[in-house]
């Protein structure tokens, strides 16, 4: 089953096959299936061609998907041209939400890399 061009896991209940939509999450889907008047608890491989037209008559009221990665992308752009700390955070690959850096923050800055503490013998030769 496609819904907005993504496949939706036919063994998984509403409730969680809908959150593989980006930008839906588990307060909109609850919100969706009331507007579609649908049980979170049936199975994805349940549901007719009728309801999947409901849901996603519902789901046009959100944004998902690409348009909601390129505001996303938009907003950081933005602050990045308009040189906010936060916009020279993520110019710079560094958390942006004040975590702190000097431990704990490899998955944003990546591999640990050396700088520094060379000898002077190597730095020359």
């Amino acid at each position: 089953m496609r819904i907005l061009g993504i496949d939706i896991p036919d063994n998984l209940r509403l409730e969680y096959a809908l959150q593989r939509i980006y930008g839906v999450g588990k307060t909109n889907v609850h919100e969706i299936l009331d507007k579609a008047e649908l049980d979170e608890n049936m199975r994805a491989k349940e549901l007719t061609d009728e309801q999947i037209a409901k849901i996603q008559r519902a789901l046009d009221n959100y944004v998902t998907q690409g348009n909601l990665r390129r505001q996303v992308n938009q907003d950081i752009q933005r602050l990045i041209a308009i040189s906010s700390y936060r916009g020279r955070r993520h110019q710079a690959s560094l958390p942006v939400k004040g975590q702190r850096t000097k431990t704990n923050a490899r998955t944003k800055r990546g591999k640990r890399v050396t700088v520094g503490a060379f000898k002077k013998s190597k730095l020359n030769g």
